[in-house]
């Protein structure tokens, strides 16, 4: 298998909760399994968890673990028949205070809030934008609209605003309850559906630490980017997140499909300005849901967010529910590999300018820059908290990071990393004697051989936190 840098993240559902296939995608390139949140109860993820461990541990890949919380359900109620087809030019209401079910002239709505959020003139796009509404006027809890793109309406189908404006809080009630399940298992990461301030996150990371307490644990989180309102807040948001995830699907409804291709660079640039991980998510393979192969268009989208720098490109449905998982992980694997041998490295013109105040921070870049001249065979990280490696991976390099670390937390974090190959091992607290074991640890593994030049990067005293203040050298024995 060819190596990798970019990080693949893939849904887990019916379709990929086999342990055999599991364990296939696994040894095919996922190093994160996203748990949606938006399906199934609390027991069906710790159960999930529970599996992605136990596969994880058969196949001898540590992945990590994203808790992906469903946010508010901005959608409409449910059809007598399941669903209606909506002729455009037709009248159709919008109600909040109904509780019948739903026909061709309207439907209840589990969003109690729209009609304080609209007003006569605005737009609704319905179904990812596959329907749109005008708003006519709104007279009590209910939303007079027009059919301006017609077609077929299905039970509890999203709702977006045209340019944002809607009131729901990011985190519901739901969400705080999921929360405590996703901490109970651990998981690595959270991601947050539709923040619209840096306060959402700040909430959020409020909850998860205080529900993670308990096992010692704290999540990395991710601000999941779909909102028109997110946008002129997004360096806010990012400095109080872990990452952020490009969530194209309700972003491109709210600010239009044309904007968002240069959305998703800003944000890719963005994120490794601020050292900060980044996820592209959202039709990535789409049509893989139900083909054992992707058109070209989808495969110019993955090499395209490798080219702008992406951590990691997400599967959603296609490794969930569609027909091909592990034929999708692994077309992917190859885009990724294929797309990072036409990068160029300018790690040169990277630094001009910068300027470091920490001391590990400047050891970090220090490691790449003299690497990257020597021709060395891998950078090596000893690291407590995976702060050094994800210092090194935010600049484009082509030789391997491998960050080895005592903590089994600090590895599965690592794992959405570019270009990290995060280990387990632990560590002398005498320095020479953990840089000897790191060289062993890397020639046992066939990452080295004798003669091999590489940069390996510590701290002294071992094991203290943002404690990287050592850059060395070294030749292989």
């Amino acid at each position: 298998m060819a190596r990798r840098a970019t990080k693949i993240v893939a849904t887990l559902g019916p379709a990929s909760s086999d342990p055999a296939v599991l364990e296939q995608m696994i040894l095919a390139g996922v190093n994160v399994v996203r748990l949606n949140f938006s399906h199934g109860k609390a027991q069906d993820h710790i159960d999930r968890a529970r599996l992605v461990r136990t596969v994880s541990q058969k196949a001898g890949r540590e992945v990590a673990i994203m808790a992906d919380l469903q946010g508010p359900k901005i959608r409409v109620g449910r059809f007598a028949e399941g669903k209606v087809h909506l002729e455009p030019g037709a009248a159709f209401v919008l109600d909040a205070a109904r509780t019948e079910l739903g026909d061709v002239d309207g439907v209840g709505l589990d969003y109690k809030e729209l009609p304080r959020d609209v007003k006569a003139g605005d737009r609704l796009l319905l179904n990812d934008g596959l329907l749109v509404l005008q708003v006519d006027a709104v007279k009590g809890e209910q939303v007079h609209t027009t059919v301006v793109l017609g077609g077929e309406l299905s039970n509890n189908k999203g709702i977006n605003k045209l340019g944002g404006g809607l009131t729901a809080p990011a985190l519901t009630a739901k969400d705080m309850e999921d929360i405590r399940t996703a901490m109970s298992f651990q998981a690595d990461y959270v991601a947050v559906s539709f923040p619209k301030t840096a306060t959402d996150m700040e909430m959020a990371r409020q909850l998860c630490n205080v529900a993670a307490a308990e096992f010692r644990h704290k999540p990395g989180l991710i601000a999941k980017i779909e909102r028109a309102e997110a946008i002129p807040n997004l360096e806010s948001i990012l400095k109080a997140s872990d990452g952020i995830m490009v969530a194209r699907g309700d972003l491109a409804v709210e600010v239009g499909n044309a904007a968002v291709p240069a959305l998703q660079k800003r944000m890719i640039r963005l994120a490794r300005q601020h050292d900060r991980v980044v996820i592209t998510a959202t039709q990535m393979m789409e049509s893989m849901i139900t083909n054992p192969v992707p058109t070209r268009a989808e495969v110019s989208d993955v090499a395209n967010a490798v080219l702008d720098g992406t951590d990691a490109v997400m599967l959603s449905a296609e490794t969930a529910s569609g027909r091909y998982p592990l034929e999708t992980v692994r077309e992917m694997a190859n885009i990724c590999a294929e797309a990072e041998m036409a990068e160029d490295v300018m790690l040169d013109a990277d630094f001009s300018g910068m300027t470091f105040s920490r001391i590990d921070q400047s050891i970090a870049m220090g490691a790449l820059f003299t690497a990257h001249h020597l021709g060395c065979k891998a950078i090596v990280a000893l690291t407590d908290s995976g702060s050094t490696a994800l210092w090194m991976s935010r600049h484009r390099i082509h030789i391997p990071i491998y960050a080895l670390t005592p903590k089994l937390a600090t590895q599965r974090k690592m794992a959405l990393y570019r270009n990290v190959r995060p280990l387990l091992m632990d560590q002398n607290a005498e320095r020479d004697m953990a840089l000897a074991d790191a060289e062993g640890h890397l020639k046992q593994r066939g990452i080295l051989s004798a003669g091999d030049i590489y940069a390996i990067t510590c701290g002294e005293p071992m094991g203290a936190p943002g404690g990287t203040n050592m850059l060395k050298i070294c030749r292989a024995e």
